[in-house]
């Protein structure tokens, strides 16, 4: 016969001990469940699972031994083997492991010298944590009927109903110390149980902190149109008033009511913490080896460079750009315009020269707020630093909308119609000689100044195009920060059985993931030794 056992992986480096479990009638399968540590009186043992017994409505008992022996317990496996005789079984397991090695070695005793230690063995790897807190095929009305449920709904029922045996383990003082799925995580519960009531008091410190900020952003002073006009255009502002909304949502004293609201919530605070960790990195960084400093003695450089670069661009097109005719007087004008402007541009970038280095240092000091203020930050200095090219590109444009616009009118004129501004619509109209005459004019002279215009239109609409795929950049990388759901990836990746809502989301009669458990088979064909390979899926 073939002989199943299912073994927590939670239990592989537990102390020597006795393993507590249930046998599934019927099936010739073991559902290990806890291991008891040594020491331990059996009297306390039996008085313990009786009443966990009673508690749970499941059939517990001991199963067996479990032996991985430390310095100093050469004879912990054959003390342990001898406790048979206390726990009397049917079959009585005696697993054991050595330290530093995979392989488990089984050995069954049984009553019946005839069949004894002549069954196959199949381990089975199961991961107690989730199948406790997915509750699958949970047993509504005592033990299911051997008759009419199969194997592995009646181990995922034994694992559920069992929650009574898990509330000890070997942290508590008391006779009995156990090893099981909650065993590993009790120092960091207990470190989230001091954490929960530490951020009672800041939550409410944060939250009135937040209220008076918001209370005085909306204050009649700031809300005036320039002051909202301008907080409005500015990145920085809008990324300030978007953590403000998400630090109110994270610390709002409000429970979250549904899962779709804690996993929001989630989400904000790791987003918001990853955003602060990557800010604290960048200030490290930057105010390292004098690197402000550094980039302070490149700017005033770099901008002559880019003037420099515009003057040569504009010379370049007073003369005859790509052997282009152009109108040699609107061009002089135009191109002097622009040039009185870099030159107006260069004279205020010296100007503040002095102050460059303070006003970095103090920039940088905001990437302590997250790397998201940082990147807002750095959007509006470029949008500072590149006004001239803003101004050229309005120039441009109005310029070169305001001759088309007169081309599309006087074209109008020619074929005898004109826009009715009242009906928003085009109308027949009779024209005099006179008024013939001034269009035609007026027609030849904007046609021939239109590639004048629609050249230097072209060109600093490119520059513009520049400047704001170089913002667009810095503004995606910012939403994605805000945005990105670092919380729900890392549980798809790590407790994927956690989207779904946990334990009240799940189907009553839902099967078990691929990763929740391997199944163990032996590789050689030896009768005591097994050796764990992962098959990856288990369907019985």
């Amino acid at each position: 016969m073939v002989l199943k056992i299912f073994f927590p992986q939670c239990c592989n480096k537990a102390d020597s001990g006795l393993l507590v479990g249930r046998w599934i009638p019927g099936q010739n399968s073991a559902v290990v469940l806890a291991v008891i540590h040594y020491p331990f009186i059996p009297g306390q043992v039996k008085q313990y699972i009786h009443q966990m017994r009673g508690q749970s409505g499941v059939d517990l008992t001991v199963l067996g031994s479990w032996s991985m022996p430390k310095e100093g317990q050469e004879g912990m496996e054959s003390f342990l083997r001898d406790l048979s005789t206390i726990f009397p079984q049917g079959q009585w397991l005696q697993l054991s492991r050595e330290m530093g090695k995979i392989g488990f070695r089984c050995h069954v005793l049984t009553r019946d010298p005839r069949g004894g230690e002549k069954d196959k063995v199949i381990f089975i790897h199961y991961e107690q944590r989730k199948v406790m807190l997915s509750q699958l095929h949970p047993i509504e009305n005592g033990v299911p009927d051997p008759q009419t449920e199969s194997q592995l709904p009646q181990v995922f029922g034994t694992v559920c109903q069992s929650e009574p045996l898990f509330f000890l383990d070997k942290y508590d003082d008391g006779p009995v110390k156990m090893t099981h799925w909650q065993s590993e995580g009790r120092e960091g519960s207990i470190i989230v149980e001091l954490m929960k009531q530490a951020s009672t008091p800041v939550c409410l410190l944060t939250t009135w902190i937040l209220t008076l900020w918001t209370s005085l952003c909306s204050s009649r002073i700031l809300n005036v149109r320039p002051m909202r006009f301008i907080s409005s255009k500015l990145s920085t502002c809008v990324q300030l008033s978007y953590r403000t909304e998400h630090l109110q949502t994270v610390c709002s004293p409000t429970r979250a009511t549904a899962h779709n609201h804690f996993m929001r919530k989630a989400n904000i605070f790791v987003s918001f913490f990853v955003d602060v960790s990557l800010g604290l990195l960048l200030v490290s960084w930057m105010y390292r080896e004098n690197r402000i400093g550094k980039l302070a003695d490149t700017l005033v450089p770099a901008a002559d460079y880019v003037a420099k670069e515009l003057e040569e661009l504009l010379q370049w097109l007073m003369g005859a750009p790509a052997g282009l005719k152009m109108n040699r007087a609107l061009d002089q004008v135009l191109g002097r315009f622009f040039l009185y402007h870099i030159h107006l541009w260069i004279s205020y970038i010296h100007l503040m020269s002095p102050f460059v280095e303070m006003i970095l240092w103090y920039v940088g000091l905001s990437a302590c707020l997250g790397l998201t203020f940082a990147l807002s930050l750095l959007s509006d200095i470029t949008a500072l630093l590149t006004f001239h090219i803003y101004c050229f590109y309005v120039y441009g444009a109005r310029l070169y909308c305001m001759t088309v616009y007169g081309l599309s009118s006087l074209w109008r004129l020619f074929r005898g119609k004109k826009w009715n501004v009242l009906r928003q619509r085009v109308d027949s109209c009779s024209y005099d000689l006179d008024q013939l005459f001034i269009g035609t004019l007026l027609f030849t002279i904007l046609l021939f100044l239109l590639p004048t215009t629609a050249l230097y239109y072209l060109v600093f609409t490119l520059l513009r195009l520049v400047v704001v795929m170089f913002q667009g950049v810095l503004h995606l990388s910012v939403d994605f920060i805000n945005s990105f759901p670092l919380f729900a990836m890392g549980l798809r990746l790590f407790r994927s059985y956690r989207l779904a809502g946990g334990r009240d989301c799940l189907c009553q009669h839902t099967y078990p993931t691929h990763s929740q458990f391997r199944l163990c088979i032996p590789v050689k064909p030896h009768r005591h030794t097994l050796h764990t390979v992962s098959l990856g899926y288990l369907f019985l």
